[in-house]
């Protein structure tokens, strides 16, 4: 296996920290810094063994523990992968905490994942939802708090996201936790619609976002 261009040799980010060198790079805008306290408490990283290939290596790697230089290229651009996916599982855990949930709320804040395009949302900040909780089961998603419809990202680089690596809990958590951010509804219930879906998902989509809407009136209701 020949690592693409997009990766290169590894020495890229030779001279910094990897996760540094993560978030700097074109495409993921949409993460946050995961505080390092979190990546290395063992707890929070329960489960994930099973869900990525060299996980002690990938691991090593994010942390800075490991040389990538004493690895052939191929070997590079595998343990790579593995840190990208274990760093993306890890993101998704951290933004449900409390220094995560800040951190997403300054991004959501400064448009970070972009604005709602109906006209009548004014603008309105979206923000990233997985609609599945495992990995490889479906691209991340932008939600629109305000006519509450998910909508594709508008970037390549960032249609290519696992929507794992945000989850489906993300958008009512922080709004569970920040109800000062959650817009006023309007009077008619916008007829759902998902822009970007082919014809045959979007029963399927409508169903997920009703669903998911029922939980958080649930969550929020309990906050009364």
């Amino acid at each position: 296996m020949t690592a693409p261009e997009e990766y290169g040799s590894g020495s890229d980010y030779s001279e910094e920290y990897w996760v540094d060198w993560f978030l700097g790079a074109k495409g993921n805008e949409y993460f946050c810094d995961v505080e390092q306290d979190f990546i290395l408490d063992r707890f929070n990283l329960t489960g994930l063994q099973s869900e990525v290939e060299h996980f002690q290596l990938a691991l090593d790697l994010i942390t800075d523990e490991l040389d990538l230089e004493e690895f052939s290229e191929d070997h590079r651009y595998v343990l790579d992968e593995s840190a990208r996916k274990l760093y993306g599982l890890i993101h998704a855990r951290f933004i449900l905490s409390p220094r995560g949930l800040q951190k997403m709320l300054e991004k959501y804040k400064n448009s970070d994942f972009g604005r709602c395009p109906r006209l009548h949302c004014n603008l309105h900040p979206l923000l990233p939802i997985g609609i599945y909780e495992k990995q490889g089961q479906g691209t991340v998603k932008l939600y629109c708090s305000k006519c509450e419809e998910l909508y594709n990202p508008k970037s390549i680089r960032h249609s290519n996201i696992d929507g794992a690596y945000f989850g489906a809990n993300f958008p009512a958590m922080l709004m569970q936790t920040f109800a000062n951010i959650i817009p006023a509804k309007p009077k008619e219930i916008y007829v759902p619609k998902i822009f970007g879906f082919k014809i045959h998902e979007q029963a399927k989509l409508a169903r997920w976002k009703e669903k998911k809407r029922s939980e958080m009136e649930v969550r929020l209701s309990k906050d009364d």
